[in-house]
């Protein structure tokens, strides 16, 4: 792999540094000047993802039973939505390079209201599942998308500060998300609430088409159709500081989701916390993360390096993962609820300065293909969580031990990936525009 940025497809009408960059600055001044009503709607949709899979979690054993499906059917709702939001990342993603971002945006915002309209009214398990993978499909828009319009407005330390303040939004998401579900089944049904996501989708619907400007200038955007979409993105894969970067954090991802996965069951099951301290801890946790992602963009970026700020963090990731092993396979003796907590408290919190910074660095290697770069960040962390998420349950619900060795073994892949290819003890080239 070259460690230049990959130079822009043939197809990309011009670069951001020609004549015309004077006209193509103007609109996005002008977006930078509505930062808070920005970073409100850029934080709505990137919310919307764990509002559409976690709101829903408190309703699963009533569609069981009002649907008359096995456990193991309804979880495929779950599944089908997850799939979805990784795949259509890869197809939103180049059409916002050539297009512009609002309209696949709108577009996508659109179809996930019919989509999520139609979960609420499905008759079947079947049209449930397939409902969600196209809610998925349209959702992706919404987070590819988000994190293209934040590498068009913003640069460098900018750049990593504004994902930071997005983890504000983002890393509560999970936290209210099942509060909402709970609430609206003390009302309605399940199937209330898709009715409430509708809603929810709808208003972003409504306030992107309003109050959202487009972010990519017509000369900034590429011309080619799907070949030339491939070849971009064959492009950034062979800038290796870029593929370091999307893999450390891909990795980095699925120790999140490992621990989505298995702390239900780590918690109440082997510890015996009841639901409610599971939600208190659960909470605490992503507080956690979005204290120390407040702390990475309000205090470090900018006086340290954004590589010296994730270096600490995927350091602190992987010794959490080291004591978690430990303590899991009885290395301390027989230990409580408290240091286990203690432990994935700093593990979740950690993450708040390797995810804001691996996507920084990494997209700020790509000012050419915002939206494909954007594709490639989400789709790569999606499967790579979706396919760790399994393994922290393959020796059954009593032991904490899978759950440990899978969030070990990604911390040190992600580290690896870090090192190995990004080394970031070296200058870099500048990148080709």
């Amino acid at each position: 792999m070259s460690e230049r940025g990959p130079a822009t497809a043939p197809s990309h009408e011009s670069s951001p540094e020609s004549t015309s960059a004077p006209a193509a600055t103007a609109p996005l001044t002008a977006a930078r000047r509505t930062g808070l009503l920005v970073t409100f709607i850029l934080g709505g949709l990137t919310a919307l993802p764990p509002l559409s899979m976690d709101m829903y979690l408190p309703a699963l054993p009533q569609v069981t039973t009002a649907l008359n499906s096995p456990a193991a059917t309804v979880q495929l709702t779950l599944t089908a939505c997850l799939a979805g939001m990784a795949l259509g990342q890869l197809v939103i993603g180049p059409m916002s390079d050539k297009w512009g971002r609002r309209r696949p945006l709108l577009a996508g915002m659109v179809v996930y209201v019919l989509a999520t309209a139609i979960c609420a009214l499905a008759p079947t398990t079947e049209l449930l599942i397939a409902f969600r993978l196209l809610q998925g499909l349209a959702g992706a828009a919404a987070i590819v998308i988000a994190r293209a319009v934040v590498r068009d407005l913003y640069d460098g330390v900018e750049m990593a500060r504004f994902f930071s303040t997005l983890m504000l939004i983002s890393g509560a998401a999970p936290i209210v998300a099942p509060l909402i579900g709970g609430q609206v089944l003390r009302f309605a049904d399940w199937r209330g609430v898709f009715v409430v996501l509708t809603a929810v989708g709808l208003v972003l619907t409504l306030v992107v088409w309003r109050r959202l400007d487009e972010t990519l200038p017509p000369e900034r955007r590429h011309t080619g159709g799907v070949g030339s979409a491939l070849r971009t993105m064959r492009g950034l894969l062979g800038d290796r500081v870029f593929a370091g970067y999307t893999l450390a954090g891909g990795f980095a991802f699925a120790v999140l989701f490992s621990y989505i996965s298995a702390s239900p069951f780590v918690v109440q099951e082997i510890y015996g916390a009841s639901p409610q301290t599971f939600s208190l801890l659960f909470g605490l946790n992503s507080v956690g993360l979005i204290i120390v992602g407040q702390v990475n963009g309000k205090l470090l970026v900018g006086r340290v390096s954004l590589d010296n700020a994730l270096a600490v963090g995927l350091g602190v990731i992987t010794a959490a993962s080291v004591v978690l092993l430990l303590m899991s396979t009885g290395v301390f003796g027989e230990v409580g609820l408290v240091p286990v907590s203690a432990g994935l408290f700093v593990l979740m919190s950690a993450m708040g300065l390797v995810l804001p910074n691996t996507n920084a660095q990494a997209l700020m290697r790509t000012p050419h293909a915002a939206g494909s770069a954007s594709a490639l960040l989400g789709t790569s962390s999606f499967l790579v969580g979706a396919i760790a998420s399994p393994l922290v349950g393959i020796a059954g619900e009593d032991t904490a031990v899978p759950m440990a060795v899978v969030q070990l073994v990604c911390s040190l892949l992600a580290v690896g990936c870090f090192l190995g290819m990004c080394r970031p003890w070296q200058s870099r080239e500048p990148q080709a525009a």
